[in-house]
Parts: C-alpha cells; structure tokens; sequence
C-alpha cells in the first residue's frame, strides 16, 4: 500500500517552499486541501481509480495546481508535493533543469491530464530501495529544500 501524504503534510511542504522560494503563506480552501489529501486513494467498488504511483502523484500535482488551495505558490507546492510522495514510495524523480517549472506551467497552462503528468514522471523515475518511516519523514523536509 501507498505511503500517502497527511493535510498536515501537505502544509507543512507548502510553507517549506514559500520558506525557500519566496511567496504568501496560508490556505485559500481548507475543503480543496482535504480533496487532495483523499483523492489519490479513491476507489470504486474495490478498483483503485489511480492504480499506479504515478497516476497518484499526477494527481496531486493536477490537483494543487488546478485548485489553488493555498494563498500563493501552487504551481511549486503541486510539483514538490508530487515529488515527496513518489519518493516516500521509493522512486526518485530524474529530471534535468527547468523541467519541474516545464511540468507545472503544462499542467496549468495547457491541462494535461492525469495521465500525461504520469507518463512524465514515469519516464523520469528512478527505482529506490524501500525506506524506513524516519527515512520517509526526512525526506519532506529535504524535498522541500530548493523547489
């Protein structure tokens, strides 16, 4: 099963990029947070409807990036929130410079669907050994540094 990220973590990677990079802090739509929080775990009658990693971090970024839950930053919190799940889940993202900014200004500017930000990161992914729970905590508040 998915390690999937709390409301409380997806605020806490919000602040740590606006921290870094430079914004508003604070959230617009409580309800829009708690829908990103929910949605990756959807399921219809026993049949996930994001079954891969890569569906589900597709759909966190879309999400963020589309909704605007917070004040300021979504485009930036949507991607490294993407990014903390899938590497919480052992598959590191392999991208070059000024890619991340690509993927999110496609996803806001030319909304991409689910399965176009999934091929994205599929065909970035690196494989990583499992990671224990502290690993997995470390790796929100490094993730967040720089994005």
């Amino acid at each position: 099963m998915p390690d999937y990220l709390s409301e409380e973590e997806l605020v806490l990677i919000h602040n740590r990029v606006v921290d870094e990079t430079g914004g508003l802090h604070g959230i617009r739509d409580k309800n829009a947070i708690q829908s990103v929080v929910g949605q990756p775990q959807q399921a219809v009658f026993g049949k996930e409807l994001y079954p891969t990693l890569y569906l589900k971090a597709a759909v966190y970024a879309r999400n963020i990036i589309a909704h605007h839950p917070f004040l300021d930053g979504n485009k930036r919190t949507g991607i490294t929130v993407a990014s903390v799940f899938l590497a919480n889940n052992s598959v590191e993202i392999d991208a070059k410079e000024g890619e991340f900014y690509t993927l999110a200004l496609r996803i806001a500017e030319d909304k991409w669907e689910y399965e176009e930000i999934a091929l994205w990161y599929e065909t970035r992914a690196v494989l990583l050994r499992k990671r224990t729970p502290e690993a997995k905590r470390r790796s929100v508040k490094r993730r967040t540094k720089g994005r």
